[in-house]
């Protein structure tokens, strides 16, 4: 079966972890076990920060863009707020379109572009067999059934944001922005159901490669959405993004 217009992504988080997650799983390490709620205090990684490898993001249909900018430079752009915590209900963001009409809704495109061994595809996109390997905890996942596919900014904390505001065709569109390879990852349940709706001051993702690259991905997403931080955001992002000074990003800001 053709799965339709693959969309374009950014592979730079899968590849740039790809060797260390191998040798973790060879080594016989296994999820992040337990849950964990909004906290006050960040999971920081004691290990040396990783000498990351600068990220080039295509500009696909943006109103406009910023950059290749460093992510100092982005974190400066984004506007320091309180949180809005009023209302939020996940079902004012409708989920798992098929944007591109093809019976593949959105959840099923992020498994098929993420996966490291494809899965076979039949009917009305029912997937057999494939792996994946969870970019936060380096997990390596045997069964599509068992994926959860994680909003890197969660929708509660996109509400709290600035979501709020929007229409339910703009929260909609976020909820399945796949044209840009930052906020949709294919996931062990594990970490996702740690990370919860948490921001970078109360989660960080356990794997040390990945600060980097998931600092890239929050910024990047809260710049092209023009979405707010709140002060505890801004100081943890402050203290952590110096240690990705390789870290450039090209941001399409999404439509209104």
């Amino acid at each position: 079966m053709a799965t339709g217009t693959t969309l374009r992504r950014n592979h730079a988080l899968r590849a740039r972890i790809f060797a260390v997650v191998v040798g973790l799983v060879l080594a016989g390490c296994g999820p992040v076990a337990g849950e964990a709620s909004r906290s006050a205090t960040p999971v920081l990684s004691t290990s040396p920060a990783p000498t990351p490898t600068p990220l080039v993001v295509s500009t696909l249909t943006p109103s406009s863009s910023m950059g290749p900018e460093s992510l100092a430079t982005l974190l400066e752009r984004l506007v320091v707020a309180p949180e809005h915590l009023d209302g939020y209900d996940r079902d004012l963001f409708p989920q798992w379109s098929d944007v591109d009409l093809d019976g593949c809704n959105t959840r099923y495109e992020v498994l098929l572009e993420q996966a490291v061994t494809p899965p076979t595809v039949s009917g009305s996109c029912d997937l057999t067999g494939g792996t994946w390997i969870s970019p936060y905890d380096g997990v390596m996942l045997y069964d599509a059934t068992g994926v959860q596919i994680d909003h890197l900014v969660a929708l509660a904390e996109a509400w709290y944001s600035g979501a709020f505001g929007w229409t339910t065709e703009r929260r909609e569109r976020f909820a399945n922005d796949i044209t840009v390879p930052w906020e949709l990852n294919a996931v062990s349940p594990d970490v996702n159901e740690a990370k919860g709706a948490d921001d970078p001051a109360e989660w960080l993702p356990p794997l040390p490669s990945a600060l980097c690259p998931y600092l890239e991905s929050w910024i990047g997403t809260k710049v092209r959405w023009g979405l707010t931080i709140d002060p505890d955001e801004k100081r943890a992002l402050g203290t952590l993004v110096p240690r990705c000074l390789g870290s450039r990003l090209t941001v399409p800001v999404a439509n209104p």
